[in-house]
């Protein structure tokens, strides 16, 4: 598990993210779930795309590039819609559909992962 903090002034917020670092985990990701808890996620990297075939469930995506600057955010991203590009990005962060529009996502311009305190 990672944190993850957006820095949206005046807003600060955190989650907590499981991680998919390999193939097998990157290509199940929430497939199978029926929902992601408040404040949980899944962080893809790397990753530039991601599908939502097998999904159950919306969901709201940010997109990075190598530096942590935000690329492209997606929001209420339906299940079986396809799949979603980000050409730049390095990884992807899932989060609950409907997160980003409680957001002043103009001031999102990057992000910030941490390791989880033990």
């Amino acid at each position: 598990m990672v944190i993850l903090t957006l820095n949206c002034a005046p807003k600060e917020i955190k989650f907590r993210l499981m991680v998919a670092d390999n193939f097998l985990k990157r290509f199940l990701g929430l497939m199978g779930r029926f929902r992601l808890e408040p404040n949980t996620g899944l962080l893809l990297t790397p990753c530039n795309s991601i599908h939502m075939m097998f999904m159950r469930f919306p969901i709201d995506v940010i997109f990075y590039d190598k530096n942590y600057k935000v690329v492209k955010v997606a929001t209420e991203l339906k299940p079986w819609t396809g799949i979603c590009i980000a050409p730049g990005a390095s990884g992807a962060i899932e989060l609950p559909a409907g997160t980003l529009s409680q957001l002043p996502l103009e001031s999102l311009t990057s992000i910030k992962i941490e390791p989880e305190p033990c």
